[in-house]
């Protein structure tokens, strides 16, 4: 009986992680890049080096901080809610989890090498990132997945007919 129950709800949450993994890959990638033009400026190059030179304890709570310090901000954004303000409340989740991801990758390309130097992170990322593929590779094996995609495929190709004709 209590497996009939837990299967669902390990289904429900296998879904919702997914769906947080594919935003942040989906926002990983871009959202570095734009942090790297940024990064051309001198001072966020001093910082950088500042970065890279860490030892790997230090590291560890560069990586932590910018999340403790989002905690207000998402804080705030829930108080809007609870204002009325639906709108601008999940403005800036959306605005915080953008900037937060930005930042968090930024970071952590600087600050890799350090943390891996700390064993148990070292094991914790490669059974994350083991984790996450096989995750990602269940999301893009299911039915909804090859769907959307054929059809965001074939949408690509009208417009590109589109723009040509």
């Amino acid at each position: 009986m209590l497996k009939l129950l837990i299967a669902p709800l390990r289904w429900l949450v296998r879904v919702v992680l997914a769906l947080l993994i594919l935003f942040e890959e989906w926002g990983w990638e871009p959202l570095r890049r734009v942090f790297a033009l940024i990064a051309r400026l001198p001072v966020i190059r001093q910082v950088e080096a500042l970065l890279k030179r860490l030892p790997p304890r230090w590291a560890f709570v560069v990586l932590v901080l910018p999340s403790l310090l989002i905690l207000p901000v998402k804080v705030l954004a829930l108080w809007l809610i609870s204002m009325g303000r639906v709108t601008l409340g999940l403005g800036v989740i959306v605005a915080a989890k953008l900037v937060g991801t930005a930042l968090l990758a930024w970071l952590f390309q600087l600050i890799q090498p350090a943390l891996m130097q700390l064993p148990w992170f070292a094991r914790l990322y490669a059974r994350w990132t083991a984790w996450k593929a096989e995750l990602l590779a269940w999301v893009r094996a299911s039915a909804v997945w090859r769907t959307a995609r054929a059809i965001k495929l074939r949408l690509m190709r009208r417009l590109r007919a589109w723009r040509s004709a």
